[in-house]
């Protein structure tokens, strides 16, 4: 399929060939190949015009915390109130094989087999911050596609989890009644950037579900003092709130879907949501521009002719790390010695 056919496809085509582009399109976004990139950024370009108008959801929480059962709950109730839902849900990668297992839709049952629903598993391929290099992308074709809310279901690997805040326009983070103490409750991370904090599986133990929401409440007010400018404690901006939900149940998910509507409401007429949109497209050109210029580093021709001897002296300690590092960088710019001319200076002073 050419880009040009899952355009097509993405914008014009009938359900089942929708979603076959969707697919396609998200494939070939993923690809590492340098001329798939190029189709890429192309296909990217013609569906820009046609993005923007869902609200993307981004959803963290520790593993075992239920981001998949409530991501379901959410998306069923969402489908039954006339909207369709894109969830992109990101699985680990193994540091050992490489290989992930993109389990997720099992976990989602029911809202896998609606037709008004679309899931994509993605691997992290060791992206760090729980999110894969081309989520953003990919929630561009879903936007394009038509679909009104666009879940980011993050790997979930702890408190420094929080790339996913900057792609979506609102950050909630799930938590178990139990997750600790007073002081883990303030811990700086994903919880001082948390628009809504939910307490899944409340109907386990609705004491310790009332104790961790009153202590999570308290710390974001503290948070909310001295941390996230969006979150101060000014009448037109939002006050970041604390849910207790029972996904496995289906209890809650109405009144967080009204948090969820009521947080829109107010950023996008206060002007703060087009205003993150535009900061988070920014710093997504600087993030690639990043990933660019290490790729260029990586393959220019003096650096790959100093790279395996610098290396070896490396690992057998002839020469400190920060040093082969500026030798490295100094060879870009094509004012470097060679590794041998350096250590020979060095042994002759």
């Amino acid at each position: 399929m050419t880009p040009e056919q899952m355009q097509d496809g993405i914008l014009h085509g009938n359900p089942a060939v929708q979603r076959r582009s969707m697919a396609k399109a998200i494939t070939l976004l993923e690809s590492t190949r340098a001329d798939h990139r190029i189709q890429a950024d192309s296909l990217l370009t013609a569906l820009l015009p046609h993005t923007g108008r869902a609200f993307r959801l981004g959803i963290s929480g520790v593993p075992g915390v239920g981001k998949s059962t409530f991501i379901e709950a959410l998306g069923l109730y969402l489908i039954g109130q006339g909207l369709k839902v894109a969830v992109l849900a990101i699985d680990p990668s193994s540091t050992v094989s490489g290989g992930s297992i993109l389990g997720d839709k099992t976990r989602m049952e029911q809202l896998s087999v609606r037709a008004e629903a679309y899931i994509r598993p993605s691997p992290s391929s060791g992206t760090l911050g729980g999110v894969a290099e081309k989520t953003r992308e990919a929630m561009l074709v879903c936007e394009a596609a038509g679909y009104d809310v666009v879940i980011v279901e993050t790997v979930g690997v702890g408190q420094s989890e929080i790339a996913v805040h900057g792609m979506s326009d609102m950050f909630c983070v799930l938590q178990l009644p139990n997750a600790g103490d007073d002081l883990q409750a303030i811990k700086k991370g994903v919880m001082e950037l948390a628009d809504l904090v939910v307490i899944n599986k409340a109907d386990i133990d609705p004491h310790a579900a009332t104790r961790a929401e009153a202590q999570i409440t308290s710390s974001l007010r503290l948070l909310g003092m001295h941390g996230n400018p969006d979150h101060a404690h000014a009448g037109a901006l939002w006050q970041p709130r604390v849910l207790q939900i029972s996904a496995l149940l289906g209890q809650g998910v109405d009144g967080f879907w009204a948090a969820v509507s009521s947080f829109k409401d107010m950023q996008t007429t206060n002007g703060r949501l087009q205003a993150r949109r535009e900061k988070q497209s920014l710093a997504w050109m600087w993030e690639r521009i990043d990933f660019g210029l290490k790729q260029a580093f990586r393959q220019h021709p003096q650096v790959q002719a100093l790279l395996p001897q610098l290396q070896a002296d490396v690992a057998a300690g002839r020469m400190a790390a920060s040093t082969a590092a500026r030798n490295l960088l100094s060879a870009q710019s094509g004012i470097a010695q060679t590794a041998h001319q350096t250590i020979a200076t060095a042994n002759k002073q």
